[in-house]
């Protein structure tokens, strides 16, 4: 009988749902966070068909004292938690980088980079009170590659890599563990938070998306073998992860490609 607790924010849709049921299949207890009530009942009974004890809270990100809350509420319902799933994020404001707000700038950063941040500053001291956990943190395939027009997003993203980087290291002795999550694009409802500058950018983005032959479920999958075998980096699609394998061995080369491709997406 597993008797593995698992936490998701962002776990209403998409992604964060795919985990959560994925997890919920292994037999996991699941909680999943959101900022949509609505999504989130529908996501918890769903879930409930698998994992009898799932439920739903609200969770904004943004605000510490929702994790701390969560994270309340967790030890008093299960006594702790396992696994900590930092997937809560938003599409980020698409364009050159002299036509984003710094309020834009602002807003992705809160969401992407600080949500994660606080929900590992969060959950990292009951782990160590635990003498075990995981996180995985979701990043993207943007904070390897930093594809233009998208510079307050791959910095975010980038963000969360460098954190999870930073957290192997620093939390190994407490045996807590990490992995980053770097899809590339995958069918989700990522241009529903996405803000443009680029005209046509939203239909562009879904038509890529649907093309994808990676799933969501795809995904999730990845991430729970990532988290079976204690894996870090978990880079989903192949062709991305070729071209970051280009960018580690062949600085200049992966520069030259891009700077092509930029040219031929964003020809005046």
């Amino acid at each position: 009988m597993n008797d593995k607790r698992i936490f998701v924010t962002g776990g209403a849709s998409g992604l964060g749902k795919a985990i959560a049921l994925r997890f919920a299949r292994e037999g996991f207890k699941v909680c999943i966070g959101d900022v949509n009530d609505e999504r989130g009942s529908e996501a918890e009974a769903e879930l409930k068909a698998i994992a009898p004890d799932a439920f739903y809270l609200f969770c904004d990100v943004t605000k510490i004292k929702h994790l701390e809350s969560v994270r309340t509420e967790l030890e008093e319902r299960w006594g702790g938690v396992d696994v900590v799933v930092n997937n809560a994020g938003v599409g980020g404001t698409a364009g050159a980088i002299e036509d984003i707000s710094l309020a834009d700038w602002q807003w992705v950063l809160d969401v992407n980079l600080m949500g994660v941040v606080r929900g590992c500053k969060t959950f990292t001291p009951l782990f160590k009170q635990q003498g075990n956990g995981h996180f995985v943190n979701v990043a993207s395939a943007a904070g390897l590659l930093s594809a233009p027009m998208m510079s307050s997003y791959n910095v975010t993203k980038a963000g969360v890599v460098s954190l999870s980087e930073t957290l192997v290291s620093e939390l190994c002795q407490d045996n807590i563990t990490t992995s980053v999550v770097c899809p590339a694009f995958f069918q989700t409802n990522l241009t529903e938070s996405m803000r443009s500058h680029i005209g046509g950018l939203h239909s562009k983005v879904n038509k890529m998306m649907s093309r994808s032959k990676i799933t969501a479920e795809d995904v999730a999958d990845s991430i729970y073998q990532a988290y079976e075998h204690k894996e870090f980096f978990v880079v989903t699609h192949p062709f991305e992860r070729r071209l970051w394998y280009v960018k580690r061995f062949s600085p200049k080369g992966f520069n030259m490609l891009m700077q092509r491709q930029a040219k031929k997406l964003f020809r005046k």
